[in-house]
């Protein structure tokens, strides 16, 4: 039956009309992956002469141990952001007759091979060779080896477990945030002592390998508690059960002010306030918002008026690249009903265009407080959100006639890179490299204020062009138009 999974996600990968899209990012994926093996292979080598260096009088092994509870935080962290549980289209499966154990058993199972669960073994295994050749206990440190490894699939199994109940509110991300902050507080504050305890643990399994049978049973309630959640979820109708949902309505009669537009803009209010994925562009906001607070108390950076613009760039035009990255493909679940309406396209580009701008007016005057680390700060945010709605409006609503990823907006919102191609990954070198690269030339060759003119020229050169820049983007826009369609009635 395996056989059969394996042969079926095969065909699909191969019979995908993402398939060349799917494979060249699978090639890059391939390359980050060598790059992480190689930094955690050597850190594998390193980290016993290391240690042993720098404290001479203390055990590397008891160094790494005391350790474990930050790298098991960090890494339920990580998994919860990046990994996803591996899922087939099981609905067709359903009508056979296959156990659903069966489906289930394979899918936790796959997890299991996960490079995130690979990953650990290239830093764990040198240095437990490197223990060996130390004379320390053989037996000891193949023990503590597969301690460390049952360990990393706790953390697999434990990360399921709180995306599961992370898909039932709203912030998606809570969770995750509560139980790890919960956790790395109380340690911090010395209530309970947790990375004693995890060492201690961890230590008495090293002395006495019996005490193994500990993270093994850990690992089997796991196993088992993720496998009744999702054998509950695995019914042909557990898709067509609706939630019961209180109707919220809102006033958005203000929008009647910019009048052709303001349909689409209701619409896309709509659409941010109702739905998990797009509500994460408003908290994100909150993030851009309170950026420069990271850098601007610290006098280092105060020496550094050069990367003020990026700052800028970034604090007042969050949510212009966040939500407009995704242009028009948070509208893909209903994009070949709104081309089959009489509507000027333009219109449904200036609508997406009138809100990028005011959100970076909007935030550039909630950012004027930062005139309290310097004017100079201030100005560059000034020049900088001339610079978004004269420049990088037109960048990302032009970026987005590639869009080509359907997005479903039910999914959580939280670190979803559903959607994602490369024309996001490419975007950010023109929004963000390319004017703290202009800025920072002219600042280096002529001084900060010519650097401020020069950005604010660029931004209100794109103002005054607005009209002719809407009209090549609109027709880049039609001439993709039945592309998109087609792109976005496939499953990605």
């Amino acid at each position: 039956m395996i056989k059969n999974f394996l042969s079926l996600e095969w065909k699909s990968f191969f019979r995908s009309a993402n398939f060349g899209k799917g494979l060249a990012i699978k090639i890059l994926m391939v390359f980050l992956a060598l790059y992480f093996i190689a930094i955690f292979l050597g850190m594998g080598f390193v980290l016993y002469p290391g240690l042993k260096k720098a404290f001479p009088d203390k055990d590397p092994l008891i160094i790494v141990n005391s350790m474990l509870f930050y790298w098991i935080i960090a890494d339920l962290v990580f998994r919860f952001f990046f990994q996803k549980l591996p899922v087939m289209a099981v609905k067709p499966l359903l009508l056979l007759p296959i156990k659903r154990k069966e489906i289930v058993n394979y899918v936790l199972g796959k997890s299991v091979t996960s490079f995130f669960n690979l990953l650990p073994l290239f830093a764990i295994i040198p240095f437990g060779i490197t223990l060996i050749v130390q004379d320390y206990p053989t037996v000891s440190v193949l023990t503590w080896m597969l301690t460390l490894m049952l360990v990393t699939l706790i953390i697999n199994f434990l990360n399921f477990i709180i995306e599961n109940f992370s898909t039932e509110i709203e912030l998606s991300f809570l969770p995750i945030i509560s139980v790890v902050g919960g956790l790395f507080a109380i340690d911090y504050f010395n209530i309970i002592l947790f990375s004693e305890i995890f060492s201690d643990g961890v230590e008495a399994i090293y002395k006495s390998p019996v005490f193994i049978i500990i993270p093994i049973l850990i690992l089997v309630v796991l196993y088992a508690i993720n496998f009744k959640l999702l054998r509950k979820k695995l019914f042909l109708d557990s898709g067509l059960k609706e939630k019961v949902r209180e109707v919220q309505t809102s006033n958005l009669d203000w929008t009647k002010n910019f009048g052709t537009i303001a349909p689409f803009m209701q619409l896309d209010l709509k659409l941010i306030w109702r739905n998990k994925r797009t509500k994460s562009s408003v908290w994100l906001v909150l993030i851009g918002l309170f950026y420069g607070l990271f850098f601007y108390p610290q006098p280092t950076y105060q020496n550094m008026p050069w990367f003020f613009a990026f700052i800028g760039i970034f604090s007042t035009g969050i949510f212009l690249i966040n939500f407009g990255q995704f242009i028009p493909a948070w509208d893909s679940g209903y994009y070949k009903l709104l081309m089959s309406q009489n509507i000027k396209y333009e219109q449904y580009l200036r609508s997406k265009f009138t809100l990028m701008a005011l959100s970076v007016v909007i935030l550039f005057v909630l950012g004027i407080p930062y005139v309290f680390f310097g004017w100079k700060i201030l100005l560059a945010h000034f020049v900088a959100a001339i610079y978004n709605i004269g420049v990088n409006t037109h960048v990302i609503l032009y970026g987005g006639s590639f869009n080509r990823k359907k997005i479903d907006l039910n999914q959580k919102a939280a670190f979803n890179y559903q959607g994602t191609g490369a024309v996001q990954w490419l975007i950010g070198i023109p929004l963000l490299l390319i004017p703290m690269g202009i800025f920072a030339l002219f600042y280096f060759l002529i001084g900060f204020e010519l650097a401020c003119l020069v950005l604010a020229i660029l931004g209100i050169l794109g103002i005054v062009f607005h009209q002719k820049l809407m009209k090549g983007i609109t027709a880049k826009y039609l001439q993709s138009k039945y592309k998109m369609i087609d792109a976005f009635n496939q499953n990605n």
